[in-house]
């Protein structure tokens, strides 16, 4: 990763395990920033410790990341944890997409500041929907001006008052002059992407990322779709997780929760995006998207694991969609990202 001039590495969560899961704390923030603040770090230091490095990932886990990617006399490698809410919406996920931008814009300014004749890069690794957050991220990078409008225009009742045009989130228009104004040092610095058990949802822009790579815990089942996921799932699915990550196959598309009804403004924009990201889906074709099993991502490469977990607790594999994030893992997944990554520019995994 040093040879390849990776200089950042962000660790994004998934569903749940946020800041903010029901969205009360944003409405807090509307009107009393600071106690959202408090609140929000409170609520993130409870799931940690509920969690732990089930689907989650921990302090510790990004202190021993960083330790890994320690070398003496070679130049520091940050490691960083990004908190969102973890809502699981489209409202939640845009809303921590759009923070994201700002957040490596800046880290990408940083970098191209402090590295010389180098070509520094970001590599970010998304858990579950942290993976669609990040998928987003490459949308609004990537999309055209007119695409990129219509995505900010159904977002606006989330952070401008309807009528009276008072902006309450301003992290919102300010990304937005900025990709408009296409003066991101962003563009300069290549984002590598790394999904981890992320369910195939609103697809990718190859314009908005450097590298691409999708890793999912999988089991063949049927010898004439080895690559697909079997429905319904049995027994063991959910106890031993014997089919692989079945949570990654149920979060598709039309499995949204809808915003609390205190959160009035989310849920209006909510439905608006709806619209806009899943034009003429029906939740009743639910069951049928389920019958698919889909693994694979429409762009970049997928490895498919089969990973040999012990026998456990449902609340220790989550239908095997924890193990990404646990530390006995961490070795393995730093290596395979690196061979698959950054090996083929003559880098040694």
């Amino acid at each position: 990763m040093n040879a390849a001039d990776v200089r950042a590495i962000y660790l994004i969560h998934g569903t749940f395990v946020g800041s903010d899961a029901l969205g009360l704390v944003r409405e807090v923030a509307r009107f009393w920033p600071e106690a959202a603040t408090w609140l929000g770090t409170l609520e993130k230091q409870l799931a940690d410790h509920v969690a732990g490095d089930n689907g989650n990932f921990t302090a510790d886990l990004a202190a021993e990341l960083q330790a890994l990617l320690t070398t003496a006399g070679a130049p520091r490698i940050e490691v960083h944890r990004y908190a969102w809410s973890g809502e699981n919406h489209h409202i939640g996920r845009a809303d921590a997409a759009v923070r994201l931008i700002e957040e490596f814009n800046n880290c990408a300014a940083g970098l191209l500041a402090d590295s010389g004749e180098s070509s520094p890069r970001i590599l970010a690794l998304g858990h579950s929907h942290g993976g669609n957050v990040l998928a987003l991220v490459t949308n609004l990078l990537g999309a055209d001006t007119e695409t990129r409008e219509q995505f900010f225009h159904a977002a606006r009742p989330y952070y401008r008052w309807p009528l009276a045009g008072h902006v309450d989130l301003p992290h919102w228009p300010r990304v937005m002059a900025h990709l408009n104004a296409q003066d991101l040092a962003l563009a300069r610095v290549p984002l590598d992407i790394v999904t981890l058990g992320t369910p195939v949802r609103y697809g990718w822009d190859t314009r908005g990322y450097g590298k691409l790579l999708h890793v999912v815990h999988h089991r063949a089942r049927d010898e004439f779709r080895p690559h697909f996921a079997s429905f319904p799932p049995c027994w063991e699915d959910l106890a031993d997780a014997q089919g692989g990550d079945i949570l990654q196959q149920l979060g598709i598309a039309g499995t949204n929760f809808a915003p609390g009804p205190l959160s009035w403004r989310a849920l209006w924009a909510d439905q608006q995006l709806n619209r806009f990201l899943q034009p003429g889906l029906r939740r009743r074709d639910l069951l049928r998207r389920w019958k698919l099993g889909l693994r694979l991502h429409d762009e970049g490469d997928t490895l498919l694991i089969d990973y040999p977990l012990p026998k456990t607790s449902f609340w220790k594999h989550l239908g095997g969609h924890a193990v990404y994030t646990q530390s006995e893992w961490l070795l393995y997944h730093a290596e395979i990202i690196a061979e698959h990554l950054y090996a083929a520019q003559g880098v040694r995994a």
